[in-house]
């Protein structure tokens, strides 16, 4: 994720700080900081935060590590504002490998709940623990209801929130997986309804149990059922779709004799970002990057062959690979310019950046791409 930082690295997992996170810290120190006009009302409100965050970190690991067992990566953990999000590879198509990933979070923060509580139970009156203080209250006891709220609200039934994924995945057990998550997508929109009732009474009527943060909570949750039940319609649309049939046949080439002067006047009057490089028979052997240009012309000149600055051997695409297993390949995903061919045959390329693009249209065109008939030759042009 852009303008994100990492900051450790636990079981193979990445865990990056994103910039407004610190943002967020600098707020909550000013803001407790104005009230009395303490500085350790200020520490107290930060190292709230920074013990929240750590929660949150084990929240997301109890996802990482139950997906691990199921031959699911992790790609990595960021921390925002608003929460967690662990990048899983992909999610599994077993529903009771998603229902036991989903539940390990929550399971995370009870199991910290009850430890606290057993703790501090036997010290404390029953009175003292509905008593919730974060600057001055019992920093275990406020601990224990921090795991006890993220535990409930991460449990509502409601997109992108783990509650409506096991929602879905109890479902997914008798229903189609699209069925289910357009039903768990319903009743998250339902419920993101009643929470945005329930903000607009606030800002009207006042009154205890209504706030208007309610409706921004609200709004997240519509805007999250929407986007996963469209991500599950655009996995059904690409079960059978392959890369041949989502290439490009109209692209360029360039050969590795030509000079790194004629590669950069053509490239700089052409779409594409990168080039596959073919010898003088037209078999694949590199891919020539905007930035292997600038490199190559700087160090070695005009005159210099395109085949000293190419990447050889680049990773390449077989046209029968799934569109649906390229999307859970990340290294091949980095790139911008995907060749596309078997045993040095080039038959087109994938434009990552554009495929997005693309693969939004198969929600109306679908049908006609699937069962097209493989690319057998490409039609390129040479630069």
């Amino acid at each position: 994720m852009k303008w994100s930082w990492k900051v450790m690295k636990i079981a193979g997992i990445g865990v990056y700080v994103h910039a407004t996170f610190w943002l967020l810290l600098i707020w909550v120190g000013y803001v407790r900081f104005t009230a009395r006009g303490r500085w350790e009302d200020a520490a107290a409100g930060v190292a709230f935060i920074l013990v929240l965050f750590a929660i949150v970190v084990m929240h997301e690991f109890g996802h990482a590590l139950t997906a691990r067992r199921f031959g699911v990566r992790t790609r990595d953990i960021t921390l925002l504002p608003i929460g967690g999000v662990a990048r899983l590879e992909r999610i599994p198509e077993d529903p009771k490998q998603e229902l036991l990933i989903a539940l390990a979070g929550p399971a995370v923060n009870v199991c910290l709940a009850a430890i606290c509580f057993a703790l501090i139970g036997a010290n404390w009156q029953l009175g003292q623990f509905t008593n919730l203080d974060l600057i001055r209250g019992n920093f275990l006891g406020n601990l224990m209801w921090i795991n006890v709220g993220l535990a409930v609200f991460n449990m509502m039934p409601a997109f992108p929130m783990d509650g409506g994924r096991v929602l879905r995945a109890l479902l997914a057990i008798r229903l189609r997986y699209e069925h289910a998550t357009r039903i768990a997508a319903w009743v998250g929109q339902g419920l993101a309804m009643l929470l945005a009732f329930g903000g607009l009474a606030s800002m009207l009527f006042g009154g205890p149990l209504s706030n208007p943060f309610l409706i921004l909570i609200a709004m997240f949750i519509w805007m999250g059922a929407r986007q996963e039940y469209e991500l599950v319609r655009m996995r059904s649309a690409l079960a059978n779709l392959t890369a041949g049939q989502a290439m490009l046949r109209n692209f360029s080439t360039i050969q590795a004799a030509d000079s790194l002067g004629f590669a950069a006047q053509r490239m700089a009057g052409d779409w594409q970002p990168d080039f596959p490089v073919v010898d003088r028979s037209g078999r694949l052997v590199g891919m020539l990057t905007r930035v292997g240009l600038r490199d190559g012309l700087s160090r070695w000149g005009i005159g210099a062959p395109v085949e000293q600055c190419m990447i050889p051997s680049p990773e390449i695409v077989d046209p029968d690979l799934p569109i649906r297993e390229l999307l859970s390949r990340p290294r091949l995903l980095a790139q911008r310019i995907l060749p596309v061919a078997r045993h040095e045959q080039l038959f087109g390329v994938l434009d990552v950046a554009r495929l997005g693009e693309y693969l939004s249209g198969t929600f109306e065109a679908g049908q006609a791409w699937r069962g097209a008939a493989p690319p057998v030759i490409s039609d390129s042009r040479h630069l």
